[in-house]
């Protein structure tokens, strides 16, 4: 664990769920087996794509202590914790177990809509509470507020423990304004599957993906390729499963990823509400698709 260096292929885990919408932990394990099997550099618990917001506290400490007791120290585990409730979440880390835990991934308070003052403030709040590193996380698509890379590199430069940030903008000049002024040690890596080997080249290390749930060994070989300056190669690589990709997204994540882990024999097919499954034409393509993915 100390020797973990934020870079390569990242896995945003999704938690399977049983027909009667409790926790599967023997899917659980089985995806953990699949992620140390093929390598994974690193697993993310409790984020978006593990549909955390239906989860209790309870469950999420379940998860967390299942995962680090099932992997031991073979892969670096970061436990996501955001939300728009400052002395909320301070609370909650707080009062949370971290033992064996690497670092935190705190998206931008959602709906609130802050200003980049109020996004400023609410991560310093965070790091001066916070007994581990912290990984910012930027998804305008989800939060409906967009932290600017002036915002940042503000807290990059102010808050020691704010380690990098999972960027998923997808405007590319975003990005290259982090990476050319960011301090040192600070590292950026995509929040976007599609647009990874271009964020790379842009001078980023690497990916949390929710695409390698379900082709960890592929897309690493993605990443690790564009990580290696072989773009074209990447690309290449990255074309055989760019419409299962797409696929993923078409009814909402983690809805794609589960019908596809479904398909290939890990999990049950299940979401907890407002989720629900992907549509029958979405699932038949899916199931024409994966195959191009191996």
């Amino acid at each position: 664990m100390a020797d973990f260096s934020l870079k390569g292929m990242g896995v945003a885990l999704i938690t399977p769920f049983k027909a009667d919408k409790t926790i599967d932990f023997e899917a659980l394990a089985r995806l953990l087996d699949y992620h140390l099997q093929s390598r994974t550099d690193f697993l993310v618990a409790l984020g978006t794509t593990a549909e955390t917001a239906t989860l209790s506290l309870l469950e999420q400490n379940e998860v967390v202590r299942f995962i680090l007791s099932y992997v031991k120290d073979k892969l670096p585990i970061i436990v996501g914790m955001g939300g728009n409730n400052t002395q909320g979440l301070i609370e909650a880390i707080n009062s949370f177990n971290f033992k064996g835990v690497h670092s935190i991934l705190s998206v931008t308070p959602y709906y609130s809509k802050p200003t980049q003052e109020g996004l400023y403030q609410h991560y310093r709040a965070l790091s001066k509470a916070s007994p581990l590193p912290i990984i910012l996380y930027n998804v305008p698509s989800r939060t409906g507020v967009n932290m600017s890379s002036e915002t940042t590199l503000r807290i990059a430069y102010n808050c020691e423990n704010v380690i990098g940030i999972k960027e998923a903008h997808t405007n590319i000049e975003q990005v290259k304004e982090i990476v050319s002024g960011m301090p040192e040690g600070f590292t950026v890596l995509s929040g976007d599957d599609a647009t990874t080997i271009e964020l790379i080249r842009q001078g980023g290390k690497g990916v949390i993906s929710v695409l390698a749930n379900a082709f960890p060994k592929e897309f690493r070989a993605v990443v690790n390729t564009a990580l290696q300056g072989d773009y074209e190669i990447s690309n290449e690589k990255f074309q055989l499963m760019k419409r299962c990709c797409e696929l993923l997204f078409i009814d909402g994540n983690p809805s794609g990823v589960k019908c596809a882990l479904h398909l290939m024999g890990y999990i049950e097919n299940q979401v907890r509400l407002p989720l629900v499954p992907v549509t029958n034409e979405t699932e038949n393509a899916l199931k024409e698709e994966i195959k191009n993915c191996f």
